[in-house]
């Protein structure tokens, strides 16, 4: 049996989006299709797991409790995310939610899904994922207003979220904060979405 790249697995609070303040175990899924200018995220390092390695981890990871949400993210976890997997969560009574680019279909049963296109930062990075739960756009000054419309004429999705990108500099991140809230005010159906777990300093 194929064994998963893991990069890591933690108990938190899901920070972004509409499942914003909810428990959540994190299985964060090694490896990247894309690179992104501003993606902070340290998904390079790995360990080889079998999914009952993996559960087994879930559990310790929240002492023996239960979260009844599992966020599975990367990296890009479509390179890896199968149904062995996602079975076994289930089974657990956890619902599955998969955070994606969009570049490559999920190919697992998962209960909800987050694209967050990167077409506009990187090269060769068009959505090829059409119906989701939620669109997630991060709001950067390489990213126009039209840019971000064009994602809710061709995603179909329940909800849509702007976020204000991180860049490590307060002015920046206030121009990019400005940027998302005027936006959302001349574009009602988009909701402001902030990286929850940066503000309550949390994993």
């Amino acid at each position: 049996m194929m064994k998963y790249r893991v990069n890591e697995i933690f108990y938190s609070l899901q920070g972004e989006g509409m499942n914003a303040g909810r428990a959540a175990v994190f299985i964060r899924l090694s490896g990247c299709n894309l690179k992104c200018p501003f993606c902070d995220t340290d998904f390079a390092s790995y360990d080889d797991m079998e999914v009952e390695d993996i559960i087994r981890e879930v559990f310790d990871t929240c002492d023996g409790e239960v979260p009844n949400l599992c966020v599975i993210t990367g990296g890009e976890p479509s390179l890896q995310l199968r149904n062995d997997l996602c079975n076994a969560l289930h089974r657990t009574g956890m619902t599955i939610a998969v955070e994606t680019n969009g570049t490559r279909p999920i190919h697992a049963d998962v209960d909800f899904v987050t694209i967050s296109p990167k077409s506009p930062f990187v090269k060769d990075a068009d959505v090829m994922v059409f119906k989701c739960n939620e669109v997630k756009v991060i709001m950067t000054e390489d990213i126009t207003w039209d840019e971000i419309l064009d994602f809710e004429k061709t995603i179909e999705a329940d909800y849509y979220y702007i976020q204000p990108c991180d860049t490590g500099f307060i002015a920046k991140n206030e121009e990019n904060a400005r940027n998302c809230v005027d936006f959302v005010k001349a574009n009602p159906k988009w909701r402001l979405s902030l990286q929850q777990q940066k503000i309550l300093n949390v994993r």
